[in-house]
Parts: structure tokens; sequence; C-alpha cells
């Protein structure tokens, strides 16, 4: 079926709060909640937080609001939406292979973010259960180390977790994806505030201890690994690279200021950030426990904090919801564009679609889940199943995606159309101009080669 042939009808969002809420929520991860606080951790505090926040509006935002205004001027799904735009510039239509690296990526990520995100649901039940009270770090490692290696137990919240998310996505733009966000984003925001609020109260000193961490400038922290972490994680936490906010694009009005509503959405991601390092370090430090502990902070490290103080078990079971909410505002962005892709692209309706690509993504996530156990010794390119999917999506893929989209909005597009679509004063112009055609550009290139270095 041709580009032409395509089903007619699209979506669109029914108010510009409901699809800023839902921007959001694909922004507002685990990258925020789990990798933030112990990047922050390991990278000396403050100073990576404020290197951090100057890359989220000098290059997160620019490239936000140009996969938004292409995804509107194509109101297609991100392959054909750049093939199209393509066509209309006058460019080669291989272009197209901007969307389609941006929805096979936004679709490998969702096979492992899947399983993680049912860690994130059955600790839920965990910490509701009392299994970390009075717990050690040995006693909270082997819990994880023992979670890991059950494999009926990790199939399980990976399915549930996923059907979670196609339920969701199934509903569509309004009563799914726009509706859920309505609801979960406010919730993550209550739950957010109660948990700041009382690790203030429960940490005493250990919270201006975490804020002295998080946000006075301690500039000699600053080395290059740092600053490319930051820029690499700046652009991450937004969704990227991925199709998603092209996907998320083409259901938008022509009536939507796209760079005061990218600041809005910009703004609460970087919120949601900062509190979580505000909810998390108090009780890390109150606890005497390691900040700079690595994607264990989460799960192994926190259930310690929870289960030696008052009120531990009710503290955990908020924390875990608040995680798998924000995990699920994600998950569904992340399964948006392959089914606005199939609901396009072939006679499928949106539930079959949904139901579709689910099935398979949910299948491959059960080579990622096996990965902890059965193959972990499956190997390639020294990395397992889990490792290489990350490897190769993170620090492949959603740069190239990137590269090619602010390539082709800053070089590619009329810039006089950009202009008058963004509304930009003559200074102010300039300054998009130079931003788009040459710092991020460079930018996300440093990311890309950032991503080939070898880990320490």
């Amino acid at each position: 079926m041709t580009t032409s042939t395509m089903k007619k009808s699209h979506s669109q969002w029914s108010s510009r709060m409901g699809f800023m809420l839902a921007a959001a929520g694909s922004a507002v991860g685990l990258g925020n909640i789990w990798k933030f606080p112990y990047m922050a951790g390991e990278m000396g505090g403050s100073a990576f937080v404020l290197t951090y926040l100057i890359f989220m509006f000098v290059i997160g935002l620019p490239i936000l609001v140009m996969e938004w205004l292409i995804g509107r001027r194509g109101q297609k799904n991100p392959i054909h939406t750049m093939e199209d735009v393509a066509a209309s510039e006058g460019r080669s239509r291989s272009w197209r292979w901007v969307g389609i690296i941006g929805v096979l990526g936004s679709f490998l990520i969702l096979s492992f973010y899947s399983v993680i995100g049912g860690w994130a649901t059955d600790y839920i039940f965990l910490a509701g259960k009392g299994v970390f009270l009075n717990a050690n770090g040995e006693i909270t490692g082997q819990i994880f180390t023992d979670f890991l290696g059950n494999v009926n137990h990790l199939l399980t919240w990976h399915t549930v977790f996923m059907a979670a998310t196609a339920f969701i996505v199934a509903m569509g733009v309004g009563a799914g994806l726009e509706r859920a966000c309505k609801v979960m984003m406010p919730g993550l925001g209550i739950l957010l505030l109660i948990l700041v609020a009382y690790a203030a109260y429960v940490s005493g000193p250990a919270f201006g201890e975490s804020f002295k961490f998080l946000f006075t400038p301690n500039w000699s922290a600053i080395n290059g690994t740092a600053v490319l972490a930051a820029l690499g994680h700046a652009f991450f936490s937004l969704s990227l690279g991925m199709g998603i906010m092209m996907a998320y694009g083409s259901y938008l009005g022509k009536d939507v200021n796209l760079l005061s509503t990218a600041r809005t959405v910009v703004i609460l991601d970087v919120l949601v950030a900062m509190l979580s390092g505000l909810a998390i370090f108090p009780l890390v430090f109150a606890n005497g426990l390691q900040p700079g502990s690595g994607p264990g902070l989460i799960f192994v490290t926190l259930p310690i904090a929870f289960g030696n103080m008052a009120g531990g078990t009710i503290l955990g079971v908020l924390f875990f919801i608040f995680l798998t909410f924000a995990a699920l505002t994600s998950s569904i962005s992340l399964l948006e564009p392959t089914v606005e892709l199939l609901e396009e692209k072939t006679p499928l309706g949106r539930k079959a679609a949904t139901i579709v690509s689910s099935v398979i993504i949910w299948a491959l996530g059960i080579a990622c889940l096996l990965a902890f156990n059965e193959w972990a010794d499956v190997k390639l390119f020294n990395k397992n199943i889990f490792d290489l999917l990350d490897y190769l999506t993170s620090k492949i893929m959603l740069p190239v995606t990137g590269l090619g989209t602010i390539l082709f909005g800053g070089w590619m597009m009329k810039q006089t159309l950009i202009k008058q679509e963004l509304n930009l004063s003559p200074t102010w112009f300039t300054v998009w101009t130079f931003l788009t055609r040459f710092i991020i550009p460079i930018a996300v290139i440093l990311i890309l080669v950032y991503g080939f270095m070898p880990e320490n």
C-alpha cells in the first residue's frame, strides 16, 4: 500500500493540555527517576545537574520542537511523515529512513522497558508485604538477585505491564493516551510531592545535605565524561529520536504554540527529575548509603532505607506506584509509533494493530528477561540480549535518528516557513538557525561518538 492510498482519517488531541500531559508523560519515565539520581550521584551531584539543565534547554528543546513541527506537517506515522515532508521540500524520499530507524528504535526499547516496568510493578507488592523490614544491603541484594533468577515471576510481571500498556493504546489517542495521561500525570505529581515531604520529615538534616548535593555548584567535579553524560541524558530524557514526538506531533492542530508547549514539557521533565532526587537522596544520606550506587539504587539501595524507617512500608509502596506510573506513561508512548504505522499502512484497525505489535514486542521481551537467567551466557558482541538491545537503541539508533531530524529541519526545510510557524523574532530566528544548523548537530555527533567509547 503506498502513502497515497493510506487511510485518510487521523486522530487529533482534544486539547493542548491533553497533548502537553501526554508529551510530558512520555518524557517523564524511568530515566528521570531511576537513571538521573544515580548519574547525579556518580558524577558529583550539583555540577552534573546544572550542566544537564543547560543541555535540556539548548539541545533538547529545539530537537523536541523540530520533531513536533515535522510531525504536524506530515500528519502521518513518522516514516511517511518524513517521506512526504521531504517530497514537499523537494528533497529525496530517502529521508524516510529517519522515521524508519526511529520507529524501530521505540519498538525495540519497549521490549526491555516493559521488563523493567514489570520489576517496578512487582516491587509495589514486595514493599507492601514488608519483605524489606530491617533489611540490609545483603538481604535486598539477594531479593533482587532471586527476583531476576525467577523466569516465571519475571514473565508474569512483564506480561501484566505490557497488557496494561496495550489496553491504554488500543483505546485510541483521545480515549486512551490522552485520558490516561490526564489521570496518571497529576497522580504522579501528587505521589512525588508526598514522597519529597515524607523524605524531608524523616531524614532531618539529610534533606538539607541532599539539597546542597543537588543544587550547590561544584564545577571542580565536572570533567569530559560528566559533560557528555549530561548531554546524552538531556537528549534521551525527552524521548527524542524514537519517533514518539513525531507521532505525537502528527495528532496536533495548527493552533498549538510549539515553543511554549515545549518549554512547559521540558520544565515538567526537569522538575520531576529534581524532585525525584529530593525524594531519594535524603533517604540515602540519612541511612548512610551511597548515592552513586548505579542502577541498583532503586531496587537494592532504596529498599534498605524503606525497611529501616518509620512508615517505610507505606513509603515504599507509594514510591513503587510512582515508579510504575512513570514507566507506564512512557511505555504507551513507545508503543504508539508502531501502532500508528500499522493502523495507517495496513487494513488493521486500532485495536488489531495494537494487539499485533504488542504481542511481537512481548515475545521479544521474553528474550530480554531470559538474559538475566536461562540465557545469561548467550552473548553477542560480548553483551547479553538485554544489554545489546539497550546499547543498540540508546547508543546508536536514537542519536542517528535525532541527528537526521535536526539536519533535515535545519538544512533541508524552508527556514522562512519555520520562522513563521514558530513566530520567531529576527534575533531569535538567528539563534534558532545557529543552534539547529551547527551547535545541535555537533552535540548529537558527540553523543554518538561517546556511545562508542569503551566503558570503564
